[in-house]
């Protein structure tokens, strides 16, 4: 299963402390026979409110490939590490496509040229 998980880290970590978290973030993964697809370091960003009596932090999103217990392991770091601030897995599903139906004019034809022919009718009459 692909999963995609994001973290928000304290705004008082330095970079070179948020870079040792995220490392230990990949190696809790990967010691739960799971696989990190890409990590992207989004840098401090402003809450819209205050979280824990933070209004900024730094977030870390991550492309994920394993299994439940992989997400697990990665949540219960994330709970344990007062340095996590919130975090958020989610799982991503393959995009179904969907054909866009056509509608039938044929049908709308059809009924306009009825309703044409009752006219006429009624004002023969």
């Amino acid at each position: 299963m692909n999963y995609e998980s994001t973290f928000i880290i304290s705004p008082e970590l330095p970079i070179d402390k948020v870079e040792e978290l995220t490392a230990k973030a990949v190696k809790t993964i990967e010691a739960a026979k799971g696989i990190v697809k890409t990590i992207q370091q989004l840098g401090k960003k402003r809450f819209a409110y205050s979280v824990n009596k933070f209004r900024e932090g730094s977030y870390v999103c991550m492309e994920l490939s394993g299994n439940g217990e992989m997400v697990s392991a990665l949540e219960s770091f994330f709970k344990f590490n007062d340095s996590v601030i919130r975090f958020l897995t989610i799982k991503i599903e393959k995009k179904k496509v969907v054909a866009k139906s056509v509608p039938k004019i044929e049908a709308v034809t059809k009924k306009s040229q009825v309703t044409e022919i009752k006219q006429n009718e009624s004002t023969a009459e």
